[in-house]
Protein backbone atom coordinates (compact mmCIF):
# COMPACT_ATOMS: atom_id res chain seq x y z
CA UNK A 1 0.00 0.00 0.00
CA UNK A 2 1.72 3.73 -1.08
CA UNK A 3 -0.43 5.06 1.96
CA UNK A 4 1.08 5.61 5.39
CA UNK A 5 -0.54 7.74 8.15
CA UNK A 6 1.39 8.98 10.88
CA UNK A 7 0.22 10.80 13.96
CA UNK A 8 1.50 14.27 14.42
CA UNK A 9 3.78 14.43 18.02
CA UNK A 10 5.94 17.42 17.34
CA UNK A 11 5.77 21.57 15.73
CA UNK A 12 7.49 20.78 13.04
CA UNK A 13 4.62 18.05 11.86
CA UNK A 14 1.70 20.44 12.81
CA UNK A 15 3.32 23.07 10.87
CA UNK A 16 3.21 20.63 7.94
CA UNK A 17 -0.59 19.81 8.94
CA UNK A 18 -1.77 23.39 8.76
CA UNK A 19 0.04 24.20 5.42
CA UNK A 20 -1.44 21.79 3.85
CA UNK A 21 -4.83 23.14 3.35
CA UNK A 22 -2.76 25.83 1.60
CA UNK A 23 -0.99 24.29 -0.34
CA UNK A 24 -3.66 21.92 -1.20
CA UNK A 25 -5.88 25.03 -2.61
CA UNK A 26 -3.31 27.36 -3.89
CA UNK A 27 -5.00 29.56 -6.63
CA UNK A 28 -8.59 28.35 -5.82
CA UNK A 29 -10.57 31.66 -6.74
CA UNK A 30 -13.19 30.65 -3.74
CA UNK A 31 -10.76 29.20 -0.71
CA UNK A 32 -9.89 31.27 2.14
CA UNK A 33 -6.76 30.31 3.65
CA UNK A 34 -6.68 31.24 7.54
CA UNK A 35 -3.59 32.26 9.16
CA UNK A 36 -0.74 29.71 10.23
CA UNK A 37 -0.38 31.43 13.48
CA UNK A 38 -3.75 31.16 14.46
CA UNK A 39 -4.64 27.69 13.30
CA UNK A 40 -1.36 26.73 15.38
CA UNK A 41 -2.28 27.86 18.33
CA UNK A 42 -5.76 26.59 17.98
CA UNK A 43 -4.21 23.14 17.57
CA UNK A 44 -1.67 23.35 20.41
CA UNK A 45 -1.86 21.60 23.38
CA UNK A 46 -0.64 23.82 25.80
CA UNK A 47 -2.23 27.26 24.50
CA UNK A 48 -6.05 26.42 23.42
CA UNK A 49 -8.20 25.84 27.00
CA UNK A 50 -10.27 23.69 24.92
CA UNK A 51 -7.89 20.85 25.50
CA UNK A 52 -9.18 20.93 29.41
CA UNK A 53 -12.56 19.58 28.17
CA UNK A 54 -11.44 17.78 25.03
CA UNK A 55 -8.89 14.73 23.74
CA UNK A 56 -7.68 14.71 20.06
CA UNK A 57 -5.24 13.05 17.67
CA UNK A 58 -3.98 14.23 14.53
CA UNK A 59 -3.14 12.52 11.71
CA UNK A 60 -1.27 13.07 8.11
CA UNK A 61 -0.97 10.36 5.09
CA UNK A 62 2.09 10.50 2.69
CA UNK A 63 1.16 8.84 -0.80
CA UNK A 64 4.49 7.88 -2.32
CA UNK A 65 6.41 10.07 0.50
CA UNK A 66 4.22 13.12 0.03
CA UNK A 67 1.90 14.55 2.39
CA UNK A 68 -2.04 14.04 0.81
CA UNK A 69 -3.96 14.46 3.14
CA UNK A 70 -4.71 15.42 6.86
CA UNK A 71 -7.98 14.88 9.61
CA UNK A 72 -8.17 15.42 12.95
CA UNK A 73 -9.61 13.56 15.78
CA UNK A 74 -11.81 15.62 18.80
CA UNK A 75 -14.44 14.23 21.47
CA UNK A 76 -15.78 16.89 23.23
CA UNK A 77 -16.69 15.63 26.17
CA UNK A 78 -18.95 18.29 27.30
CA UNK A 79 -20.70 17.94 24.39
CA UNK A 80 -21.56 14.55 24.86
CA UNK A 81 -22.92 14.92 28.39
CA UNK A 82 -25.00 17.38 27.39
CA UNK A 83 -26.11 15.67 24.11
CA UNK A 84 -25.93 11.77 25.73
CA UNK A 85 -24.11 10.24 23.35
CA UNK A 86 -20.52 8.76 22.83
CA UNK A 87 -19.00 10.86 19.45
CA UNK A 88 -15.76 11.52 18.38
CA UNK A 89 -15.74 14.67 15.67
CA UNK A 90 -13.76 14.23 12.69
CA UNK A 91 -12.33 18.02 11.84
CA UNK A 92 -9.57 19.95 10.37
CA UNK A 93 -9.62 17.29 7.31
CA UNK A 94 -8.80 17.62 3.69
CA UNK A 95 -7.29 15.33 1.56
CA UNK A 96 -6.45 14.80 -2.55
CA UNK A 97 -8.90 12.84 -4.59
CA UNK A 98 -8.07 9.38 -3.98
CA UNK A 99 -9.52 6.74 -2.18
CA UNK A 100 -6.73 4.77 -0.86
CA UNK A 101 -5.91 8.29 1.02
CA UNK A 102 -9.12 8.91 2.01
CA UNK A 103 -10.01 5.25 3.24
CA UNK A 104 -7.05 5.28 5.31
CA UNK A 105 -7.92 9.04 6.95
CA UNK A 106 -10.72 7.84 8.47
CA UNK A 107 -10.25 4.45 8.97
CA UNK A 108 -7.13 5.83 11.54
CA UNK A 109 -9.40 8.05 13.05
CA UNK A 110 -12.31 6.09 13.02
CA UNK A 111 -9.80 3.37 14.89
CA UNK A 112 -9.14 6.17 17.51
CA UNK A 113 -12.56 6.96 18.43
CA UNK A 114 -13.57 3.45 18.91
CA UNK A 115 -10.49 3.04 21.28
CA UNK A 116 -11.51 5.72 23.40
CA UNK A 117 -15.39 4.25 23.80
CA UNK A 118 -16.91 6.16 20.92
CA UNK A 119 -19.93 4.70 18.85
CA UNK A 120 -20.22 7.63 16.19
CA UNK A 121 -17.92 9.74 14.11
CA UNK A 122 -19.89 12.93 12.99
CA UNK A 123 -18.25 16.53 11.50
CA UNK A 124 -16.40 17.94 10.32
CA UNK A 125 -16.59 19.81 13.38
CA UNK A 126 -13.80 21.59 15.08
CA UNK A 127 -13.39 21.61 19.02
CA UNK A 128 -16.13 24.37 20.00
CA UNK A 129 -19.01 26.50 17.73
CA UNK A 130 -16.06 29.14 17.28
CA UNK A 131 -14.02 26.63 14.94
CA UNK A 132 -15.23 26.01 11.71
CA UNK A 133 -17.85 23.33 10.96
CA UNK A 134 -19.37 21.91 8.06
CA UNK A 135 -18.49 20.29 4.60
CA UNK A 136 -19.63 22.47 1.48
CA UNK A 137 -22.21 20.81 -0.32
CA UNK A 138 -23.89 23.30 -2.34
CA UNK A 139 -22.03 26.86 -3.80
CA UNK A 140 -18.62 25.52 -4.40
CA UNK A 141 -18.74 28.61 -6.88
CA UNK A 142 -18.84 31.14 -4.32
CA UNK A 143 -16.23 32.84 -2.40
CA UNK A 144 -15.84 31.50 0.93
CA UNK A 145 -15.76 33.41 3.99
CA UNK A 146 -13.03 33.84 7.35
CA UNK A 147 -15.68 32.17 9.65
CA UNK A 148 -16.29 28.98 7.17
CA UNK A 149 -14.77 25.55 5.77
CA UNK A 150 -14.16 25.41 2.04
CA UNK A 151 -13.46 22.40 0.46
CA UNK A 152 -13.63 20.28 -3.12
CA UNK A 153 -16.71 19.02 -4.48
CA UNK A 154 -15.18 15.80 -4.20
CA UNK A 155 -15.31 15.66 -0.52
CA UNK A 156 -18.75 14.64 0.60
CA UNK A 157 -18.38 11.92 -2.54
CA UNK A 158 -16.04 10.68 -0.50
CA UNK A 159 -17.97 10.91 2.73
CA UNK A 160 -20.72 9.43 1.42
CA UNK A 161 -18.89 6.60 -0.35
CA UNK A 162 -17.77 5.72 3.04
CA UNK A 163 -21.17 5.12 4.65
CA UNK A 164 -21.42 8.80 6.17
CA UNK A 165 -24.96 10.11 6.29
CA UNK A 166 -26.39 13.58 6.90
CA UNK A 167 -26.96 14.57 10.11
CA UNK A 168 -27.85 18.04 10.05
CA UNK A 169 -27.02 21.59 7.46
CA UNK A 170 -26.44 24.66 7.51
CA UNK A 171 -27.85 27.15 5.18
CA UNK A 172 -26.24 30.79 3.97
CA UNK A 173 -27.60 33.49 2.73
CA UNK A 174 -26.47 36.80 0.59
CA UNK A 175 -28.81 39.14 2.79
CA UNK A 176 -29.22 42.74 0.57
CA UNK A 177 -28.75 45.65 2.28
CA UNK A 178 -32.21 47.63 1.96
CA UNK A 179 -32.50 51.33 1.24
CA UNK A 180 -33.48 52.12 4.72
CA UNK A 181 -34.79 50.16 8.05
CA UNK A 182 -38.33 48.09 7.47
CA UNK A 183 -40.73 50.51 8.86
CA UNK A 184 -42.09 46.90 11.10
CA UNK A 185 -38.87 46.54 12.21
CA UNK A 186 -38.98 50.74 13.66
CA UNK A 187 -41.61 50.07 15.26
CA UNK A 188 -41.31 46.91 16.86
CA UNK A 189 -37.92 48.37 18.14
CA UNK A 190 -39.27 51.38 19.94
CA UNK A 191 -41.92 48.71 21.62
CA UNK A 192 -39.51 46.45 22.75
CA UNK A 193 -37.45 48.78 24.31
CA UNK A 194 -40.06 50.75 26.13
CA UNK A 195 -41.80 47.48 27.24
CA UNK A 196 -38.41 45.56 28.47
CA UNK A 197 -36.60 48.74 29.32
CA UNK A 198 -33.89 47.90 26.57
CA UNK A 199 -30.79 49.95 25.25
CA UNK A 200 -28.71 49.90 22.17
CA UNK A 201 -24.80 50.26 23.58
CA UNK A 202 -22.26 51.23 21.14
CA UNK A 203 -18.44 51.13 21.09
CA UNK A 204 -15.97 53.68 20.28
CA UNK A 205 -12.39 51.45 21.75
CA UNK A 206 -11.68 48.35 22.87
CA UNK A 207 -11.44 49.88 26.65
CA UNK A 208 -15.36 50.52 26.23
CA UNK A 209 -15.75 47.04 25.10
CA UNK A 210 -13.84 44.94 27.56
CA UNK A 211 -16.37 45.22 30.51
CA UNK A 212 -19.10 43.73 27.98
CA UNK A 213 -17.04 41.18 26.33
CA UNK A 214 -17.43 38.81 28.93
CA UNK A 215 -21.04 39.05 29.18
CA UNK A 216 -21.74 38.21 25.51
CA UNK A 217 -19.54 35.57 25.28
CA UNK A 218 -22.45 34.67 28.55
CA UNK A 219 -25.31 35.48 26.76
CA UNK A 220 -23.72 33.24 23.72
CA UNK A 221 -23.48 30.54 25.52
CA UNK A 222 -27.38 31.15 26.45
CA UNK A 223 -28.62 31.80 22.99
CA UNK A 224 -26.68 28.43 21.16
CA UNK A 225 -26.89 25.88 24.17
CA UNK A 226 -29.87 24.32 22.13
CA UNK A 227 -28.00 24.01 18.82
CA UNK A 228 -26.51 21.22 17.20
CA UNK A 229 -23.00 19.70 19.01
CA UNK A 230 -23.17 23.25 21.55
CA UNK A 231 -21.50 22.58 24.79
CA UNK A 232 -20.84 26.21 26.98
CA UNK A 233 -17.73 27.85 26.83
CA UNK A 234 -15.67 27.56 29.84
CA UNK A 235 -14.45 30.47 31.33
CA UNK A 236 -10.69 30.40 30.20
CA UNK A 237 -12.37 29.79 26.85
CA UNK A 238 -13.90 33.03 26.98
CA UNK A 239 -10.68 34.78 28.10
CA UNK A 240 -9.18 32.84 25.37
CA UNK A 241 -11.83 34.21 22.47
CA UNK A 242 -11.75 37.85 23.97
CA UNK A 243 -7.92 37.99 23.77
CA UNK A 244 -8.28 36.69 20.22
CA UNK A 245 -10.95 38.31 18.63
CA UNK A 246 -11.29 41.95 20.77
CA UNK A 247 -8.42 42.95 18.35
CA UNK A 248 -9.45 42.52 15.21
CA UNK A 249 -13.28 44.12 16.10
CA UNK A 250 -14.21 46.68 14.08
CA UNK A 251 -16.18 48.73 16.68
CA UNK A 252 -19.11 50.74 14.48
CA UNK A 253 -20.10 47.13 13.69
CA UNK A 254 -20.37 45.82 17.30
CA UNK A 255 -23.74 46.48 18.89
CA UNK A 256 -24.85 44.82 22.23
CA UNK A 257 -28.54 45.69 23.41
CA UNK A 258 -28.59 45.97 27.07
CA UNK A 259 -31.26 45.85 30.17
CA UNK A 260 -30.93 49.11 31.85
CA UNK A 261 -31.82 47.90 35.50
CA UNK A 262 -28.72 45.70 35.76
CA UNK A 263 -26.95 46.54 32.76
CA UNK A 264 -27.01 42.69 31.49
CA UNK A 265 -26.46 41.91 27.76
CA UNK A 266 -29.24 40.33 26.52
CA UNK A 267 -28.50 40.53 22.55
CA UNK A 268 -25.22 41.30 20.74
CA UNK A 269 -24.22 41.59 16.68
CA UNK A 270 -20.86 41.41 15.22
CA UNK A 271 -20.25 41.84 12.33
CA UNK A 272 -16.72 42.81 9.93
CA UNK A 273 -15.91 43.82 6.36
CA UNK A 274 -15.45 40.85 4.47
CA UNK A 275 -11.99 39.32 5.28
CA UNK A 276 -12.07 36.92 2.04
CA UNK A 277 -9.97 38.81 -0.69
CA UNK A 278 -7.37 40.00 2.60
CA UNK A 279 -6.89 36.69 3.83
CA UNK A 280 -6.24 35.65 0.21
CA UNK A 281 -3.48 38.07 -0.42
CA UNK A 282 -2.09 37.51 3.18
CA UNK A 283 -1.67 33.70 2.30
CA UNK A 284 -2.26 32.67 5.48
CA UNK A 285 0.89 34.54 7.00
CA UNK A 286 0.71 38.25 8.67
CA UNK A 287 3.87 38.48 8.25
CA UNK A 288 5.41 40.17 6.72
CA UNK A 289 2.51 42.11 4.53
CA UNK A 290 -0.49 39.83 5.45
CA UNK A 291 -1.37 42.21 8.12
CA UNK A 292 -1.31 45.27 6.00
CA UNK A 293 -4.37 43.44 3.51
CA UNK A 294 -6.32 42.37 6.64
CA UNK A 295 -5.72 46.10 8.39
CA UNK A 296 -6.80 47.79 5.21
CA UNK A 297 -9.99 45.08 4.98
CA UNK A 298 -11.07 46.30 8.45
CA UNK A 299 -10.67 50.19 7.72
CA UNK A 300 -12.67 49.76 4.07
CA UNK A 301 -16.07 50.95 3.14
CA UNK A 302 -16.42 47.42 2.45
CA UNK A 303 -19.21 45.57 -0.57
CA UNK A 304 -19.64 42.98 1.48
CA UNK A 305 -20.00 42.79 6.08
CA UNK A 306 -20.12 39.36 7.28
CA UNK A 307 -22.56 38.54 10.05
CA UNK A 308 -19.86 37.09 12.51
CA UNK A 309 -21.75 36.64 15.67
CA UNK A 310 -25.09 37.48 16.97
CA UNK A 311 -27.06 35.75 19.91
CA UNK A 312 -29.82 36.86 22.25
CA UNK A 313 -30.53 35.25 25.56
CA UNK A 314 -33.58 32.50 25.50
CA UNK A 315 -35.63 34.77 27.35
CA UNK A 316 -35.79 37.43 25.05
CA UNK A 317 -35.91 35.59 21.73
CA UNK A 318 -38.88 36.05 19.56
CA UNK A 319 -39.53 39.04 21.21
CA UNK A 320 -38.04 41.22 18.78
CA UNK A 321 -34.52 42.40 20.46
CA UNK A 322 -33.58 41.32 16.23
CA UNK A 323 -35.13 44.41 15.33
CA UNK A 324 -33.11 46.27 17.71
CA UNK A 325 -29.69 45.24 15.73
CA UNK A 326 -31.60 45.56 12.43
CA UNK A 327 -32.37 49.51 13.05
CA UNK A 328 -28.83 50.03 14.14
CA UNK A 329 -26.83 47.88 11.67
CA UNK A 330 -29.08 48.71 8.44
CA UNK A 331 -28.28 52.65 8.93
CA UNK A 332 -24.62 51.91 9.09
CA UNK A 333 -24.54 48.99 6.49
CA UNK A 334 -25.61 51.91 4.05
CA UNK A 335 -23.33 54.84 5.09
CA UNK A 336 -20.18 52.17 4.66
CA UNK A 337 -21.25 51.31 1.28
CA UNK A 338 -22.39 47.58 1.94
CA UNK A 339 -24.60 46.04 -0.72
CA UNK A 340 -25.09 42.80 1.26
CA UNK A 341 -24.08 40.52 4.08
CA UNK A 342 -23.47 37.26 4.25
CA UNK A 343 -25.38 35.56 6.86
CA UNK A 344 -22.58 32.66 7.53
CA UNK A 345 -24.22 29.37 8.09
CA UNK A 346 -27.49 29.04 10.17
CA UNK A 347 -28.60 25.63 10.73
CA UNK A 348 -31.90 24.22 8.52
CA UNK A 349 -33.81 23.69 11.72
CA UNK A 350 -33.41 26.52 12.99
CA UNK A 351 -36.29 28.80 11.40
CA UNK A 352 -36.58 31.41 13.92
CA UNK A 353 -33.61 32.83 12.61
CA UNK A 354 -33.98 32.24 9.31
CA UNK A 355 -37.45 33.86 9.77
CA UNK A 356 -35.46 36.88 10.27
CA UNK A 357 -34.74 37.63 7.01
CA UNK A 358 -38.01 37.73 5.53
CA UNK A 359 -38.33 41.55 5.41
CA UNK A 360 -35.04 41.23 3.45
CA UNK A 361 -33.74 40.32 -0.21
CA UNK A 362 -31.90 37.37 0.48
CA UNK A 363 -30.00 34.44 -1.76
CA UNK A 364 -29.41 30.82 -0.76
CA UNK A 365 -26.03 30.09 -1.66
CA UNK A 366 -24.32 27.74 -0.10
CA UNK A 367 -25.05 24.27 2.22
CA UNK A 368 -22.64 23.13 3.95
CA UNK A 369 -23.28 19.69 6.25
CA UNK A 370 -22.62 17.81 9.01
CA UNK A 371 -22.34 13.82 8.21
CA UNK A 372 -22.44 11.31 11.05
CA UNK A 373 -21.36 7.08 10.74
CA UNK A 374 -22.07 4.48 13.45
CA UNK A 375 -18.72 2.81 14.42
CA UNK A 376 -19.37 0.66 17.06
CA UNK A 377 -19.78 -2.72 15.01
Amino acid sequence: MSVEIKEVTNNKELKQFVKFNLELYKGNPYHVPGLISEEMMTLDRKRNPAFEVCDAIYFLAYKNGKIAGRIAGIINRPSNEVWKQKRARFGFVDFIDDEEVVDALFAAVEKWAKEKGMTEMHGPLGFTDMDHEGMLVEGFDQLGTMATIYNYPYYPKHLERLGYIKDQDWHEFKIYIPDGVPDKHLRIGEIVKKKYGLKVMKFKNAKEVMPYAKPIFHTLNAAFAPLYGFAPLTEKQIDYYVNMYIPMLRFDLVTAIIKEDDNSVVGFGISLPSLSKALQKAKGRLFPFGWIHLLKALKSKPKVVDLYLTGVVPEYQSKGVNALLFNDLIPIYRRIGAVYAESNPELETNSAVQAQWDYFKREHHKTRRAYLKAIDN
